[in-house]
């Protein structure tokens, strides 16, 4: 897995809910392949309302058309890496939209917890001595 600070690509995969690749979910099969090509990461996020080439609105609020929300799978990586998965949405995708963007990453990571229960072993959060 790629650890990342800086300048990235950003892949953004539009589909529907309902889209699968051999039974199983297109956003799901997405995921696990960037995770076994070693990208740097990858979500999924659920729209609530949303069109696409069809014109037909897909919204949460009206029960008959709930179907078939809106799906965004996000990757992130560097340019060369999120370029070489293209490929694999050539296989998968075959209704969609695909948008790459410039990005600057900043990376969190998450520290180890202290006996004490708080990360990183830092002071206390009411200024005391460190634990």
């Amino acid at each position: 897995m790629t650890r990342l600070t800086g300048s990235a690509l950003r892949l953004t995969v539009l589909v529907g809910e309902n889209d699968t690749w051999h039974h199983r979910p297109l956003y799901s099969e997405i995921v696990h392949r960037a995770h076994r090509a070693g990208l740097a990461g990858a979500s999924v996020f659920r729209g609530i309302e949303g069109f696409g080439a069809s014109s037909l609105i897909h919204t949460t609020r009206l029960l008959s058309l709930s179907e078939d929300l809106p799906v965004a799978v996000i990757v992130v990586d560097t340019e060369e890496r999120v370029r070489a998965f293209l490929p694999e949405l050539d296989e998968l995708v075959t209704e969609g939209l695909v948008i790459l963007d410039d990005c600057e990453v900043i990376r969190y990571v998450g520290r180890d917890k202290t006996p004490g229960g708080r990360p990183g072993g830092g002071t206390d959060p009411k200024g005391g001595k460190p634990s």
